[in-house]
């Protein structure tokens, strides 16, 4: 198509939607995240075929930010975490083993001459696409190949995943379903205002990236902790909204020489990927010969990527819910917590 100038109201209008049409059609797909793929399409529809920038406001990019770190917060029980008592110790055994992992993988993509080391590692680390994705230019890293990567991994993590539990495990089905909390409307709308307020001027007082994330995450841990507003959740319209401008912030930023340089990398991340997903199955498996929890409790409690699909997973079959959720999300805050020193290294590595 070729390129043609447009007002900024066209440019706007033509994001919105292509956002909004692509947002609904990937969701009644039941595709993962349809918001944040609808709203990157919708942004890399302009990018692409105009010469107008457009981008939005800074405080628009720290919403969205804000408001994913509050959703991952609210699904935090620091209770649930406690209760891990003895088997805490071989859980961050294998944590920092998926990890070290991840950091591998992405070490093997930063081979290529247009992927650097912290590119690669934030492309690659497994578990918490979204916080990775909303942090990875904060990071000095190309959030146009972490978004693409990481969601290529969670994609074929939901392919292969029913069929190494079926495969493997031979697990009954039916047995429950996984239900996400929440209170009343007025109060997780009042939990959302009080966590992203308190979280974004925590963030500006702390100078680090990725404040803007963790900020509004720690505080919606802490607001969950009380259990005054029951269990908590952000609305749905909050979250599409944050996923929203997090994928317009990024695709606003392709360039067709960017999206060419991606589409080449893809086979060589397809076999990285599936030798990741391989080496957290040996996780898994590690831990149920650590723990006394079953195989396919474990298998699903390491797998890197995909949450929700995996507890409603872990639910049909009959394996421990609370577990598998424990296990990702300690995974995750770990991640997330030291994503800014890990940035750090890398760069310090790649100046060396």
């Amino acid at each position: 198509m070729a390129s043609r100038d447009r007002t900024l109201l066209q440019a706007s209008a033509l994001v919105l939607a292509v956002t909004v049409v692509l947002s609904v059609a990937l969701t009644v797909l039941h595709v993962p995240s349809a918001v944040l793929f609808g709203s990157l399409i919708g942004g890399m529809a302009h990018a692409l075929t105009s010469p107008r920038a457009l981008a939005l406001p800074a405080w628009a990019f720290r919403t969205g930010q804000g408001l994913i770190g509050i959703t991952i917060g609210s699904l935090v029980s620091l209770s649930t975490l406690a209760d891990l008592g003895p088997a805490l110790l071989p859980i961050a055994a294998v944590t920092l083993g998926t990890v070290a992992v991840s950091l591998a993988a992405g070490r093997v993509l930063a081979l290529r001459d247009d992927v650097s080391r912290v590119t690669g590692a934030f492309a690659m680390i497994a578990g918490g696409a979204s916080g990775v994705v909303a942090v990875a230019r904060d990071l000095g890293a190309d959030d146009r190949v972490v978004t693409i990567v990481q969601y290529l991994r969670v994609f074929v993590v939901l392919v292969t995943m029913p069929l190494v539990t079926v495969a493997v495990f031979h697990p009954d089905h039916g047995l429950g379903t996984f239900e996400v909390g929440g209170a009343s409307l007025p109060a997780d709308l009042t939990y959302t205002a009080l966590a992203l307020a308190a979280g974004l001027a925590l963030a500006r007082a702390v100078p680090f990236s990725t404040a803007t994330l963790l900020g509004p995450l720690a505080v919606a841990i802490a607001l969950t902790a009380t259990g005054w507003w029951g269990e908590p959740t952000v609305p749905t319209v909050l979250q599409w909204l944050a996923y929203g401008l997090i994928g317009v912030q990024v695709g606003l930023r392709f360039t067709r020489a960017s999206l060419a340089s991606i589409a080449r990398m893809l086979p060589v991340v397809l076999v990285i990927i599936a030798a990741m997903i391989a080496a957290t199955a040996l996780m898994g498996a590690l831990l149920a010969w650590l723990t006394p929890v079953d195989g396919l409790t474990a298998y699903l409690a390491t797998t890197p990527g995909g949450l929700f699909a995996v507890l409603a997973t872990a639910a049909d079959s009959g394996s421990d819910v609370t577990y598998v959720m424990t296990v990702q999300l300690f995974r995750l805050l770990v991640i997330l917590a030291f994503t800014p020193l890990l940035a750090r290294w890398l760069r310090a590595r790649a100046g060396r």
